[in-house]
């Protein structure tokens, strides 16, 4: 007997029915949405992301992608990843693998629309899943798609609209609903390896389903389901991808560790100066000693203002530089750390179980239950390099604060001196009976009777102690449900889930500050010869440091559903229905106590509860005529809450046309890390005092006074307003003929009450400034308004100890403080070719062309534009808006054999952003803004298109061999100078463009 399982018989028409058809069919790698088990009724009926309601079509008002499994094989996509960042509609703010200088490097999340991470919500089978604990730019939350297995996948809904009505917060830019699979029998599986055309990049999968009970017959199926992946690393590519130095092709060297001798590197270079405190490194004086001679190591006389080498200029594997004119003269090594030390994408290994029993407990009632366990461990060799000069290698002698800023502004701080003296105690030194002269300190000897003046400031990049970091992440998740009807007429659901995110991060090569004192007053760490450190003197120096957080989501779903009247279209539906849930984040710092120099001190914690109510009207009015409206109640422990409605229309007057529209009003709720009381990060960059503070510092000549690195950290505020939206969409599908259809959809979101960081932190810095002692200066930070203040203030000026010290941090709090508005066009097509009665053509385009992306900054900022522009900078990964993306997929299939060829598109994008730098306004343009300031010359990065080929083969009904090219043409990555998030390329658009052309072949197979 067949099932009955909550039909609702709606009475559409054959215009609908054709037009709805059309729809399900026409977006790129869109497949017809047939029941995962090949014996299910043709009565089915199914939930559409976005709507809370049972049809038998996908057809909606909103805008849906649907992404099945085949499909995205048939593309060569094999991870959820790449998958659902394919989609044309994912724009700014998106997070790829590739992007490792960012919180949360190793991840990959999507951001529809261009709102980011934030406001795209990531749904598993139609429920929250808990986000993942490290917090992107220090507050934006997002679900980590790397977290998912692949293979549990039976397709990916994309809802390109607003769906606060009936998801709740986040959903603003859209929703992401990842559908697993319901039933299995039998076996099935996976077995698939690669290798870049370069011999690296090793890939391998393999998964394993297994599945019985018949569920139409039986009333119940169970199965399970395991999958692992390895992704070895690519390490590097050669030029330009590879170097800072692009003035062999015309662009500027911006590579200056092979020319400005205070920048560190691995082989130590010092210069005389004094030592206040002949205990403490760090009370070195702040500029070399200009005069007097001292006779080095070749027994030379060389001036005591020089920059000294302490290792013998031989080891400079990449030969030496000199400056012989200006205040700093000497000879230095040469180096280039974004070719010595940069990666491409890190090592990365997932591995996972699902599993699921779906039992019908009778005619018109079923249960479930499932539970996944995956496992996500990333390693990083070193980190993805960007800006010049921001260290992408192992870490530096810095200066006396632990956090933040450019290498190249360390010296301008006091920073760190070797002693004349060392001894076994590494105290009192100057005076211990076991003193002795330092090695490392090549002033020691001829200042072994005046200690204070013989001092070595040094700079130095710890190249023999690996720096890396591995990420270690485990999601547990378990749901179960009750669906069923109650009097043939009453739908009822009930579901729950608890999932919890583990994660824990140890990273290695990070400076212990007292240790790395100690070790200096010891001597124990040689710099001379630093191959000769011992492991205990490095694991010292650089003790591992093991970070662990955590974040967890408990929810109960319930709604029950309703047909009143039969209207002319159809049956009048009404759901109505509830949820509650708790959310946790425990993101611990990995510097809470400030004792490693550069390690980060982001940190988010929160805890809420969330109680909503909601419901959905379908009216089918006429046959041509559907009309749904939707609105949702939610209610934040935090105290706020807010309501979101939906109202959308459908409208077919012929078969060959229907049209579509929605207006809705969404939210996004301020994460953990925007409110929690106790969250914070910091971000630091290049600050020049006053000229009345240069004056109390003798002048700009004292590198006390001058630029330096001043960090602003970033704090959760508690009374923030949760962001709003507005949003409209409008849009048609045709089909004329049969073998052709195209849909186009028109968007526009305007949300309010956008979360920036402190607006003010700039005239708070300033404010300090003014003040004639801390007391005072603090006291005008925390004037500038509610939640600034001071947060560290360095050590006095050794030459001035009576004035000012300068600023260190400065705290600032999240507010709501600004509006944005988007808008574009979203166009699909797709045609079918049969060409014989075994061989058929179809092709497939999607295609999004944005036309605004504008950000009102408030406090009468002009308004800043950031359409084909790398704006906004600041956002994750910092990619930019690129104009138009899309894709264009071309299948021939005859007989056993199939053959896709897709295209990706992504726009020319100009290296000008109006929310880098100050004063920016709107119109930039190349020869005033290029970030990279070279005018016209790589003021664009030009347009990308890469071809990925896959080929498969039946060779029976139970198995497909399949073989797969990445980049087919090789097609080269475009030049950006100005990426922060990769040398020279963008990774959210360009990586396969970076790694070039890649091979895969793999089976499927089924028993």
């Amino acid at each position: 007997m067949k099932t009955k399982m909550i039909h609702v018989a709606l009475k559409t028409g054959a215009a609908a029915m054709a037009v709805g058809m059309a729809l399900a069919s026409s977006y790129a790698f869109a497949q017809d949405t047939a029941p995962a088990d090949d014996t299910a009724s043709e009565e089915q009926t199914i939930v559409v992301t976005g709507s809370l309601l049972r049809r038998t079509d996908t057809e909606t008002p909103s805008p849906v992608t649907v992404l099945t499994q085949d499909s995205l094989i048939r593309a060569g996509l094999t991870n959820v990843n790449e998958a659902i960042r394919s989609v044309s509609a994912d724009s700014a703010g998106s997070i790829s693998t590739g992007f490792q200088n960012g919180f949360s490097g190793g991840g990959a999340a999507v951001s529809l629309r261009g709102l980011g991470t934030s406001s795209t919500l990531v749904l598993v089978d139609g429920l929250r899943s808990a986000n993942f604990p490290l917090n992107d730019d220090g507050h934006n939350s997002y679900v980590d798609l790397n977290s998912i297995p692949f293979s549990s996948i039976e397709k990916v809904e994309v809802l390109k609209d607003g769906a606060s009505s009936t998801y709740g917060a986040d959903a603003v830019g859209g929703v992401v609903n990842l559908i697993l699979k319901k039933h299995v029998t039998g076996i099935d599986g996976t077995i698939e390896g690669g290798v870049t055309e370069k011999g690296d990049g090793g890939h391998q999968r393999a998964s394993l389903t297994a599945g019985f009970g018949d569920y139409e017959d039986k009333g119940f199926n169970v199965y399970i389901s395991g999958e692992y992946q390895h992704d070895s690393a690519i390490s590097s590519r050669g030029f330009p991808y590879n170097t800072w130095d692009l003035s062999s092709i015309g662009g500027k060297d911006l590579n200056t560790f092979d020319s400005a001798l205070t920048n560190n590197t691995s082989n130590a270079l010092v210069v005389r100066t004094t030592q206040t405190d002949l205990n403490n490194p760090l009370a070195g004086g702040v500029a070399p000693i200009p005069n007097g001679f001292f006779t080095d190591a070749s027994g030379n006389q060389q001036p005591f203002s020089n920059y000294q080498l302490v290792g013998p200029a031989s080891a400079c594997t990449f030969g030496t530089f000199t400056v012989s004119t200006g205040a700093s003269r000497g000879t230095a090594c040469k180096h280039d750390l974004a070719k010595e030390w940069s990666t491409i994408l890190p090592d990365q290994k997932r591995y996972s179980l699902t599993g699921r029993v779906s039992l019908r407990v009778s005619d018109n009632i079923e249960a479930y239950v499932a539970g996944q366990w995956s496992h996500s461990e990333v390693f990083n060799v070193g980190r993805g390099a960007g800006v010049p000069n921001t260290n992408p290698g192992p870490n530096v002698i810095r200066a006396t604060q632990p956090f933040g800023g450019s290498p190249s502004l360390a010296s301008s701080n006091p920073g760190i001196v070797l002693p004349v003296y060392i001894c076994s105690s590494g105290t009192n030194c100057a005076t211990a009976s076991d003193r002795r002269l330092n090695p490392n300190n090549p002033y020691a000897a001829a200042f072994a009777n005046d200690p204070s003046n013989g001092a070595a400031r040094i700079y130095y990049q710890f190249g023999d102690i690996p720096f890396n970091f591995t990420r270690k992440n485990d999601l547990y998740r378990v749901n179960a449900g009750i669906t069923g009807s109650i009097a043939d007429s009453w739908d009822f659901r009930v579901e729950g889930v608890y999932a919890r995110d583990n994660f824990s991060i140890t990273d290695r090569g990070y400076i212990n500050i007292a240790n790395l004192l100690k070790a200096i007053n010891t001597g124990s760490y040689n710099f001379v010869n630093p191959a000769l450190n011992t492991d205990a003197v490095r694991q010292s120096v650089s003790p591992d440091r093991t970070t662990p957080s955590h974040s967890t989501l408990a929810s109960i779903d319930a709604s029950i559903a309703h047909s009143f009247v039969d209207l002319p279209g159809g049956p009048l539906q009404v759901v109505v229905g509830g949820q509650v849930r708790r959310e946790t984040l425990e993101n611990n710092s990995r510097n809470a106590d400030l004792s490693y120099y550069t390690l980060t001190t982001s940190a988010a914690f929160g805890a809420h509860t969330v109680a909503a109510a909601f419901f959905e009207v379908d009216a089918p009015i006429l046959e041509q005529l559907d009309v749904n409206v939707s609105g949702r109640y939610d209610h934040y422990s935090e105290g706020f809450s807010h309501f979101s409605p939906k109202v959308g229309v459908k409208f077919t007057p012929i078969k060959e046309v229907a049209l579509r529209g929605t207006f809705s009003k969404g939210f996004r709720a301020p994460t953990f890390g925007e409110s929690g009381p106790r969250s914070s990060f910091a971000g630091c960059s290049g600050y020049t005092p006053p000229a009345t503070f240069q004056a109390a510092h003798g002048g700009a000549t004292n590198p006390y006074a001058t630029n330096y690195s001043l960090c602003t950290g970033i704090t959760g505020n508690p009374n923030l307003k949760p962001e709003q939206s507005r949003s409209f969409t409008a849009g048609a599908v045709f089909q004329p003929v049969r073998w052709f259809s195209l849909t186009l959809d028109y968007y526009n979101i305007k949300k309010t009450d956008v979360i920036v960081q402190g607006p003010l932190g700039g005239q708070a810095k300033d404010a300090y400034y003014r003040g004639a002692n801390v007391a005072q200066a603090c006291a005008n930070v925390a004037a500038v308004g509610a939640g600034y203040s001071c947060n560290v203030v360095d050590a006095i000026d050794p030459l001035f100890p009576n004035a000012l010290p300068r600023l260190l941090i400065v705290n600032a709090p999240f507010v709501n403080g600004a509006s944005l508005i988007t808008s574009g066009l979203d166009l699909t097509a797709t045609a079918t070719f049969p060409l014989s009665d075994n061989v058929k053509f179809t092709s497939r385009l999607e295609v999004t062309d944005i036309f605004k992306y504008d950000l009102n900054p408030g406090g009468g900022a002009p308004i800043q534009k950031y359409v084909g522009t790398m704006g906004p900078y600041e956002l994750s990964s910092g990619a930019g808006t690129p104009k138009w993306r899309g894709n264009w997929q071309n299948t021939l299939e005859a007989g056993p054999y199939t053959v896709t060829l897709t295209a990706y598109y992504v726009s020319k994008i100009k290296q000008v952003a109006a929310d880098e730098g100050e004063g920016k306004v709107p119109g930039l343009t190349c020869a005033d803004d290029n970030l990279y300031g070279t005018g016209d010359a790589f003021c664009y990065a030009k347009r990308f298109i890469d071809l990925d080929l896959n080929v498969a083969m039946k060779v029976a009904d139970n198995l497909t061999f399949y073989a797969n090219i990445s980049n087919l043409l090789n097609a080269k990555a475009p030049i950006v100078p100005e990426s922060y998030s990769g040398v020279n390329y963008l990774p959210s658009w360009h990586m396969n463009g970076v790694i070039g052309r890649a091979f895969r072949a793999g089976a499927n197979f089924k028993f």
